[in-house]
């Protein structure tokens, strides 16, 4: 066996007592198989080490009664079943029988893997499950009613011609070429056959009809709901300048954008990102990664700022300049003549690879058109219903009073579209479940993955502790005396302290 296989820490088959534990963990192995103990409580529980969502070193998460987090994007397991109860991790781990010879704690046989649950059949129970969307709510919602053990019919229309797919990779590994195409499902075709799950690509809704209990299609097709889940998410803003729809240059929402990106790069020296936003940035750093000149231009004074703060998007500059991207800020593109790129300062950067990254807005149409409420967004109660009580809404479109912020608020999240769909879910079967998630996002630029925890649409002031420039930090957002949210850079565990402070104030 060779040193990189090698299993880790003391073989556990052998038994370990309690003070070779450190902050209640301890990671040996069983076999050729890395195990890692938990202390919860008076309980001891064996549980497989590695986040099932990146890999992530679940050794350096938070414990939580009886379950465990993921220190890097915030996924949750059961320490009891390895079940995963928060995204954006979705498979489940393994877990081993623990046994105790005085004072010896002993690993030995791997349990077996709960069956689902039998279905559902309370009465009355709704038979025709509808979702709109093939992002990251819908999937969820549909995964989360087999797992709930929903029997129904479940219909999934995405007007996508992938399959709901990994999208936080597709500005970030995928894009910069570390990640394989097969890495972006979130399930196999195999997956949605076996669940029964009927998952219609390539499909338009055009309208939806609460009274009758309706979805058209845009075929002029028709399919009965007995629930409904619009999970329709947002679009990117588009570039409202003259050259703006020339063939070199891409917004990025789908795989196919992502795909169209890389094969461009392909064949191109040099990158004008426009827009300084998150997506934006991680873009250009993924660009860089294929050896781009990358020029990003902004209207902002430094980017990120509304988000982040001053000193943060400083940093956030400083870090891209020093992998060498070009900015230009506090300026605008005013027109695109073929490569040539007029800013409205009067510069001009050649590029023949444009990429948009401008924002997005959500897709509110089938909401509008059916007469749900809206208000910058689709409105929904703390259980995710609409102003339709049959009719749900998740994800990117939904606007939801949070408990922590205490306003009523929209977020483009992968992680809150994900947890807001299996509550939908939840609450479409009958269930009366609150969504009071605390909002959590990451952003990836080179080595630098920057963690955000919490909500805030503005703040008084910032109390950062550690150094930035340092990369070791965290910086509270505060307003009226009040952390909204929370943001840092490898401080994962104060970063999940910080979430949990949230949940329970």
């Amino acid at each position: 066996m060779n040193e990189e296989s090698k299993p880790s820490g003391p073989d556990l088959t052998k038994g370990v007592s309690l003070t070779e534990f450190k902050h209640g963990k301890l990671l040996g192995h069983v076999g050729a198989e890395d195990v890692l103990l938990v202390q919860a409580g008076s309980e001891i529980f064996a549980i497989e080490p590695s986040c099932s969502h990146y890999h992530g070193p679940l050794a350096e998460g938070l414990v939580v009664d009886d379950t465990i987090r993921c220190p890097w994007h915030h996924a949750c397991f059961s320490l009891r079943t390895g079940e995963p109860t928060r995204p954006p991790a979705l498979n489940a781990l393994a877990v081993w029988e623990v046994t105790r010879d005085r004072d010896r704690i002993l690993v030995q046989s791997k349990r077996e893997m709960p069956a689902p649950p039998a279905p559902h059949r309370a009465a009355p129970m709704p038979e025709k499950f509808v979702i709109v969307g093939g992002g990251a709510a819908g999937f969820a919602a549909a995964e989360m009613l087999r797992r709930e053990g929903f029997a129904g019919a479940i219909t999934m229309l995405s007007d996508d011609g992938a399959m709901p797919a990994d999208r936080p990779n597709l500005s970030k590994d995928y894009l910069a070429g570390n990640a394989p195409e097969d890495w972006l499902p979130l399930r196999s075709e195999d997956y949605f056959r076996d669940a029964g799950i009927d998952l219609r690509l390539n499909t338009n809704v055009s309208a939806i009809d609460p009274k009758t209990g309706r979805v058209m299609l845009g075929n002029g097709d028709t399919l009965p709901f007995d629930r409904l889940l619009l999970a329709t998410g947002a679009e990117p803003v588009r570039l409202q300048i003259p050259g703006a729809e020339q063939p070199h240059v891409h917004t990025l929402r789908s795989v196919a954008d992502s795909r169209a990106i890389i094969k461009a790069a392909g064949g191109a020296r040099r990158a004008l990102v426009i827009g300084a936003s998150f997506i934006g940035l991680e873009v250009a750093a993924s660009l860089r990664a294929r050896k781009l000149e990358v020029h990003v231009v902004a209207p902002e004074e430094r980017p990120m700022q509304r988000v982040l703060g001053p000193e943060m998007g400083d940093f956030v500059r400083a870090l891209h300049e020093e992998n060498g991207v070009n900015f230009h800020l506090e300026d605008t593109v005013e027109r695109i003549d073929g490569t040539r790129a007029t800013l409205n300062s009067g510069g001009v950067v050649e590029a023949d690879l444009v990429v948009v990254g401008i924002g997005v807005k959500p897709r509110l149409a089938l909401a509008e058109q059916g007469g749900l409420a809206i208000d910058s967004g689709v409105s929904v109660n703390e259980y995710l219903e609409t102003s339709v009580s049959s009719i749900y809404a998740a994800g990117d479109i939904a606007r939801w009073p949070d408990p922590h912020s205490k306003q009523n608020i929209r977020v483009e999240h992968w992680v809150v579209a994900e947890r807001q769909g299996q509550t939908a879910a939840r609450n479409m079967l009958g269930a009366r479940e609150r969504f009071d998630a605390v909002p959590f996002f990451w952003s990836q630029h080179y080595d630098v993955p920057i963690n955000y925890v919490g909500h805030a649409e503005s703040f008084d002031d910032i109390a950062i502790a550690g150094s930035i420039a340092g990369k070791d930090c965290l910086l509270k957002y505060r307003k009226g005396g009040r952390v909204l949210a929370v943001a840092s850079i490898y401080r994962d565990l104060d970063n999940l302290e910080a979430e949990l402070a949230m949940e329970q104030s």
